[in-house]
């Protein structure tokens, strides 16, 4: 399962990126939500779900990398996110949270930075469609996959298979050609790739291609 982040995207013309996206092959449009709090950027809000919405019929898979992401939940769901996904180091509400997400309709999903232990995941599992593990520090597009990460990759792919449920296993992070396969071998099995695929040389349908081959 491949998303592609738009915060790589040309936003002058968006239109254009999403839908070579969608005629290249990817699964999810990925849409990074930051308030210059909980990380240091300021990106996207409902408007630009909204936008996506009518642009593309693509699953939009939502990541509320903000501070009170419940205060949001209705509006992001309203504009059409298809998953949301939240943090529990912001969040000492979490289960709240991702009860509201669900009962409103959407899937609910938790992420993880760097610095956070996939144990925290433990007693949110049942309540989560998908778990996304951080391979850089979320900010900002571009930056260089974390090695050390796999650890963690495989730790909480074996902590999702103890679980009677479904539950999608999502990296995101400097993931390229390269990073994506030892990703996949670690027990991911979604992943979110920005600039590999919008600044790629060969242009977006070259760049899925080689993300794609990746997965096998």
């Amino acid at each position: 399962m491949l998303s592609a982040s738009i915060l790589s995207a040309d936003f002058s013309n968006l239109e254009a990126s999403i839908r070579n996206c969608e005629q290249a092959g990817v699964d999810w449009i990925h849409i990074d939500v930051m308030d210059g709090h909980f990380v240091p950027n300021l990106t996207m809000g409902p408007f630009i779900v909204e936008t996506c919405k009518r642009i593309t019929n693509l699953p939009l898979d939502c990541h509320l990398i903000i501070e009170k992401p419940e205060n949001l939940v209705r509006s992001f769901i309203d504009a059409g996110a298809d998953s949301l996904t939240i943090h529990p180091e912001n969040n000492p509400n979490i289960l709240r949270t991702l009860g509201f997400i669900n009962e409103l309709g959407c899937k609910a999903g938790v992420a993880i930075n760097p610095g956070t232990s996939h144990l925290v995941l433990q007693p949110l599992l049942p309540f989560v469609d998908l778990v996304l593990v951080m391979t850089v520090n979320p900010g900002f597009s571009g930056q260089s996959f974390m090695p050390e990460m796999i650890t963690k990759v495989n730790e909480t792919a074996r902590m999702i298979k103890g679980q009677n449920k479904e539950i999608r296993l999502q990296v995101d992070g400097g993931i390229n050609a390269s990073t994506i396969i030892r990703a996949r071998q670690a027990g991911a099995d979604a992943f979110v790739s920005g600039s590999a695929i919008f600044d790629h040389p060969d242009g977006i349908n070259a760049a899925v291609f080689a993300l794609k081959k990746g997965l096998g």
